[in-house]
């Protein structure tokens, strides 16, 4: 078998994969990147990108259909979900060549498509070839984990891995799980036309946010003629019926015979969307002595693994599963896998975005975190009903929530919901990580009228939290004795 040689090799071809390999041979080394699948992971292929594009087109549809709050006649498209994962494609195909074995190769990077295994710590083989590295990085992701109820495996059900090959529109769809993915493609479906139903275990969606957070997604999903049925189990499927329990709602009926709280729901299509398993199978770690649990990969705080030489990201490894981490990661990596020195992940200031409508996003800790650890914090908040830009835009649903060390203007935590939440939070997430008070961020001019001006508000808001009551009389004394009034 033919033996080929290398500064580092490269195991999967998402975001951290991709990042570690162009960022190494950029420097000069000699690196290989493996992909078994696709190169892009799951991002391009399956779903930053593809969930985005759509989530685009069902906007349109929606903004369409409530078009009278812009002082226009309502439409309704007549929507062919072909067309649409058509244009979804389109998009994808733009951003292909940026992740392409064509591109890599021309910075430099040897691409292996195809399964390869560990068969000796520094040695990786696909049967015909031998690689061989100083370094390893594994980025091998993860994928849809499907949970064991009786008789999902007997139905071609949905997770965000297929749901793009779709040839029909589901005239009922449900949804398991609440959780990111789940709530996106809800709300997406059901704005392209689909009955949605959401079926949760916990007690509310987006379970990792505020409770008022989770309460108003889940008020705009019903408002828009999602049902949610949450404290609810899913416990057989049978055919096209998903048997449930611990059911709550008059409807569905409920089962002939069966449990109290039990109750039967009719579907065309299922999607599962409760997690991501991480994909730590067929890569013989045990081999090159890695080791790995359920979770993931076992990392320290300089993400090398248990393998002196072999370095984990993304989703493989967590605790976040979002490309930016994977990102994150893999420019740590760079450093602490190719030059001396070991420098340590910070995750202090991690932030992500919920792509439904309104769109939920944070950085740091929420305030269920922070009562729960018991960090003494103090509160503000602004709803975006008082933003005049959001009430222009007609999209002034939502607030933003800051938590700040007692008694300073430190950010310790945002959650912003609202329109383009997601873009708006990065301000505030620049003044957490450089640590730049809220009374610095009013002194800034913010262009009015801009949703960014959420910022300057909050800051506001917290700077008219500092004139209590006795710094009012002391300033009215003042002015009586500074203008004799």
């Amino acid at each position: 078998m033919e033996n080929k040689k290398y500064h580092l090799i490269v195991i999967g071809g998402g975001s951290g994969g991709l990042v570690c390999a162009a960022g190494a041979a950029g420097l000069g080394a000699k690196v290989a990147l493996i992909e078994k699948h696709k190169m892009g992971g799951d991002c391009l292929n399956t779903g930053c990108v593809p969930s985005k594009a759509i989530i685009r087109s069902a906007k349109i549809i929606h903004d369409a259909q409530t078009a009278e709050r812009f002082g226009l006649k309502p439409h309704n498209f007549d929507i062919k979900l072909d067309s649409v994962l058509a244009s979804v494609r389109e998009v994808q195909a733009k951003l292909e060549p940026n992740d392409s074995v064509e591109r890599f190769t021309s910075l430099g990077v040897d691409v292996h498509l195809g399964e390869y295994r560990f068969i000796s710590p520094h040695q990786i083989s696909n049967g015909s070839e031998i690689l061989e590295a100083k370094r390893f990085v594994i980025a091998t992701g993860a994928a849809p984990f499907v949970p064991p109820i009786p008789g999902l495996d007997k139905i071609p059900y949905l997770t965000s891995d297929n749901v793009w090959q779709l040839k029909e529109l589901p005239k009922n769809l449900i949804v398991l799980g609440g959780g990111p993915i789940g709530s996106e493609l809800a709300q997406t479906f059901a704005r392209l036309g689909s009955h949605v139903t959401v079926v949760e275990m916990a007690d509310r969606l987006l379970i990792r946010e505020d409770p008022e957070v989770s309460e108003l997604v889940k008020k705009r999903f019903e408002a828009e003629g999602v049902t949610v049925l949450l404290k609810t189990k899913a416990v057989e499927v049978k055919k096209n019926t998903l048997i449930v329990s611990n059911f709550t709602l008059p409807h569905p009926p409920p089962l002939e015979g069966g449990d109290k709280g039990a109750g039967a729901i009719s579907f065309d299509q299922i999607l599962v969307a409760v997690g991501r398993a991480p994909n730590v199978n067929g890569l013989d770690l045990e081999k090159a002595g890695v080791q790995y649990d359920k979770k993931g990969i076992k990392a320290d705080a300089t993400l090398r693994t248990t393998a002196k030489h072999i370095y984990a990201c993304g989703d493989i490894v967590g605790p976040y599963q979002f490309t930016h981490t994977a990102d994150f990661q893999a420019r740590l990596i760079l450093r602490n896998a190719l030059f001396p020195g070991k420098s340590k992940i910070d995750y202090r200031v991690v932030p992500w975005c919920t792509f439904t409508e309104p769109e939920v996003a944070r950085v740091g800790l929420n305030e269920s975190e922070a009562k729960q650890n018991k960090v003494a914090h103090d509160v503000y908040q602004y709803a975006l009903s008082d933003l005049d830009r959001a009430v222009c835009d007609r999209e002034a649903e939502g607030f933003i929530k800051v938590l700040t060390e007692k008694g300073t203007d430190q950010i310790l935590g945002v959650t912003l919901v609202g329109s383009h939440a997601g873009d708006l939070l990065h301000e505030l997430a620049l003044a957490m990580h450089q640590k730049i008070g809220l009374k610095k961020v009013a002194s800034m001019i913010h262009i009015y009228p801009t949703l960014a001006e959420v910022s300057k508000r909050i800051a506001d808001t917290y700077q008219r939290a500092r004139l209590t009551d006795g710094t009012k009389k002391w300033l009215k004394r003042y002015f009586r004795w500074r203008f004799g009034l």
